[in-house]
């Protein structure tokens, strides 16, 4: 078994529930996160796929602190971009599957797309029947 845990754009959510439930994964946890990656606070369009890509030249009369701080001389502000992380436990076989599709929803190309992380499961128990392992996460 298998952990997947991707973090992806909130506005990719949808489609990407709906791509899991069409390969018959449907369960799986959602959290709403705020992290940061290369773009170490410069959100601008990375922030959101629907900004235009001359926002952060474009300062309206309310910048946002990490577009003043790109057009100043101050120190970048370490802003935190939301996200929606999802975990997911599959069986080995079906990880590669998983993880292509979820790239495939999810590949923008531009930074903020999201990263994916696979991590081993030792064992699984569902509580209300006491089953182990595979037959738990099914």
């Amino acid at each position: 078994m298998k952990e997947i845990t991707a973090i992806i754009r909130r506005d990719k959510l949808p489609e990407t529930k709906k791509v899991l439930d069409e390969l018959g994964y449907s369960s799986l946890t959602i959290q709403s996160v705020d992290g940061r990656g290369k773009q170490k606070g410069a959100m601008c369009a990375e922030m959101d796929s629907e900004m235009p890509e001359s926002f952060c030249t474009t300062v309206k009369l309310k910048p946002t602190p990490s577009a003043y701080a790109l057009e100043h001389t101050l120190p970048k502000v370490a802003l935190y971009v939301p996200k929606r992380m999802l975990t997911i436990v599959v069986p080995d076989d079906v990880v590669s599957k998983i993880v292509k599709s979820i790239i495939k929803v999810n590949q923008s190309g531009k930074r903020g797309d999201g990263k994916i992380f696979v991590s081993p499961i030792e064992g699984a128990v569902r509580v209300r029947t006491g089953e182990m392992n595979g037959e738990a996460i099914s």
